[in-house]
């Protein structure tokens, strides 16, 4: 069966790695965008490898994140005690970013934890994040800068984004089992996530850039605009601020 690699992000790009995975199996290899990670509640929360994962494994929730039929007693516990409980995450999710944090606090990579929570959910394929260095997305509206999940969840991705900047890209590398991953490839697969938040910061690894423009292998992109509008989520918002039009 052919090696194929899916660049994604959010929804759109885990949906089509888990129909690729019916075709490709073992064979499939995600590589997600690790911009949008965020440390919360003492766990860290890989948002689109963790939603990578839970699609491929069939685990996703009908809510189109988390873990199906997950439960929130934690959360509600927080907000019981005071806590300003803005990004909610279901116990079994959160159980999984904070042996998350403990393994990375033990000097583990980004890629390692997230190949033990491939291997606790039976994933045929494999999630790797861009990189095991830290980048951030950082969204600035109505004059203020904000950390991405900050500007989505608690500011209700209230434009218009009026800048944006990926903090720590410039020194990142690939992670080394991505860059294997993208060399060994027979084809490539540019999901339907968006361009600019969650394709983008991908692409913005210098050295993964570098490593696409050298695969042989033939790079398809799959667009997440359909008839001139986005299917899910504040594309266009950014699209716009990018200068770029909705068009397929």
């Amino acid at each position: 069966m052919a090696a194929v690699v899916v660049l994604a992000g959010g929804t759109g790009g885990a949906k089509l790695a888990r129909g690729m995975l019916d075709v490709v199996g073992e064979d499939l290899t995600v590589i997600a965008n690790t911009a949008d990670d965020i440390e919360i509640y003492g766990a860290y929360v890989s948002p689109d490898p963790d939603l990578c994962t839970f699609w491929l494994a069939d685990r996703i929730d009908e809510r189109g994140w988390g873990l199906r039929d997950d439960t929130f007693a934690v959360m509600d516990g927080l907000r019981e005690i005071g806590v300003d409980v803005w990004f909610a995450l279901g116990d079994r999710d959160l159980a999984i970013g904070l042996e998350r944090a403990r393994r990375l606090g033990e000097g583990a990579s980004l890629t390692a934890t997230l190949a033990d929570l491939g291997i606790a959910l039976g994933l045929q394929a494999r999630v790797l994040p861009m990189s095991n260095d830290p980048v951030r997305t950082w969204v600035q509206a109505r004059g203020r800068w904000m950390p991405f999940q900050e500007f989505m969840i608690q500011a209700a991705a209230e434009g218009p984004v009026e800048d944006l900047q990926l903090r720590g890209v410039q020194s990142a590398q690939p992670a080394p089992e991505a860059l294997a991953a993208i060399a060994a490839a027979d084809a490539i697969v540019v999901g339907p996530s968006n361009p600019v938040i969650s394709i983008g910061p991908i692409l913005a690894v210098p050295a993964m850039r570098q490593a696409l423009l050298d695969s042989p292998a033939p790079i398809v992109a799959v667009s997440p605009v359909v008839g001139g509008a986005v299917v899910k989520g504040p594309t266009e918002a950014f699209m716009q601020w990018a200068g770029h039009p909705l068009s397929t």
